[in-house]
């Protein structure tokens, strides 16, 4: 457990350092979020944030390389190198996106490249919980693991409308994905040190370092360099545990039988995927395009419902804790007590929004200030 503090530490503290430079960097040259009729945001701010993140990931991943407990990860295996690979794609392809801004099927293209690597590297799900243990063939598993990955970065980047709100909800879904993948090495003497457990604790210190930064009112964006990375990390991370643990192996004891590692990624993602999920609904059944922006989505609800936008993240924080808490929870402790623990926080959280702190009448003639 000390590795993966001093890896969380390293890159919390070089997100928080690089931020600012990188903010200098991004209104030099033009990286800047101008104010749409879509947007709250009340004046131009600059975006590209997620290359901070990025030498976060790379500073955590380097002093990794170096701690003795942690060399297992990379020993024997190209995951890592895998990893780095889409990660370098992605990143490439948000920076571009932030600075001319793509096309919906050119930004699609270019993470299902960065999936694909990724997945052809090794990073892939090999089997399912379906019938026992279906093993997948090698096209397939490719095929779904690029899938997993394109909802896993598109809801992040969905969800990314207010100051700190993606963030704040990535660094708790990877929070408590860490926790169940420790845990369940403990719990049945699997390796500690993992891809899984590393690239979550990174997004744990990653986001930390940045959020100080991005909260309201935020002084510079992720953009889609950061939105899009966060997704693909998060992705990977899930998919080299959930999808490569044979679920036979943590049947039994105290653990859910099979489908919870399956399950715990969609649980700790929620939030995003059920925004997500809405929003192609609702826009495909409107008769527009599944990407095509609007202002309809759960924090949008939020602050057209009166309450201000600290509050709409802290709400929507909450929610992901909720049910990502319950999850992790359901898997170590007794079933009654993982739900006693989610209705009774259901029923705080419905009581929260159901009382906004403002009228919206008051909230409406406000100055907008929103994230891009």
């Amino acid at each position: 457990m000390r590795e993966y503090l001093l890896c969380l530490l390293s890159a919390a503290a070089v997100t928080y350092l690089l931020t600012p430079p990188v903010r200098r960097l991004a209104q030099r040259f033009g990286f800047v979020a101008e104010v749409r009729d879509r947007d709250v945001h009340a004046e131009p701010t600059p975006r590209l944030g997620g290359l901070a993140m990025l030498g976060g990931v790379l500073a955590g991943i380097l002093l990794a390389s170096k701690l003795p407990m942690m060399r297992a990860v990379f020993e024997g295996t190209n995951t890592a190198l895998a990893l780095l690979s889409g990660v370098a794609i992605i990143v490439a392809l948000g920076i571009v996106d932030d600075k001319w801004g793509l096309d919906a099927p050119t930004k699609l293209a270019g993470q299902v490249l960065a999936a694909g690597v990724m997945a052809f590297q090794g990073i892939a799900i090999i089997w399912l919980p379906i019938g026992g243990t279906l093993v997948l063939d090698p096209i397939t598993s490719v095929l779904f693991t690029v899938l997993i990955v394109l909802i896993s970065i598109n809801a992040i980047n969905f969800v990314d409308g207010l100051d700190g709100l993606a963030a704040g909800i990535v660094m708790i879904a990877a929070g408590a994905f860490f926790a169940y993948a420790y845990l369940l090495s403990v719990e049945f003497g699997f390796e500690r040190a993992t891809l899984a457990t590393l690239v979550s604790v990174l997004l744990v210190g990653v986001t930390a370092g940045f959020l100080p930064h991005n909260f309201f009112r935020a002084r510079i964006f992720m953009g889609d360099t950061g939105s899009m990375t966060l997704g693909l990390l998060l992705a990977a991370g899930t998919i080299t545990l959930a999808g490569q643990i044979d679920p036979s192996a943590v049947a039994g004891g105290t653990l859910l039988p099979t489908l919870l590692p399956v399950l715990l990624p969609v649980a700790v993602m929620a939030v995003p995927l059920v925004d997500l999920l809405l929003a192609v609904v609702r826009r495909t059944r409107a008769g527009r395009n599944p990407f095509a922006p609007d202002k309809e989505h759960m924090h949008h609800r939020l602050l057209e419902m009166g309450h201000s936008q600290v509050r709409a993240v802290l709400l929507m924080y909450a929610w992901t804790a909720l049910i990502a808490g319950s999850a992790v929870l359901v898997a170590f402790v007794p079933m009654v007590y993982a739900g006693a623990f989610f209705v009774v926080g259901l029923a705080l959280l419905v009581l929260w929004v159901r009382r906004p702190g403002r009228p919206a009448e008051e909230v409406a003639r406000s100055p907008r200030t929103r994230t891009g």
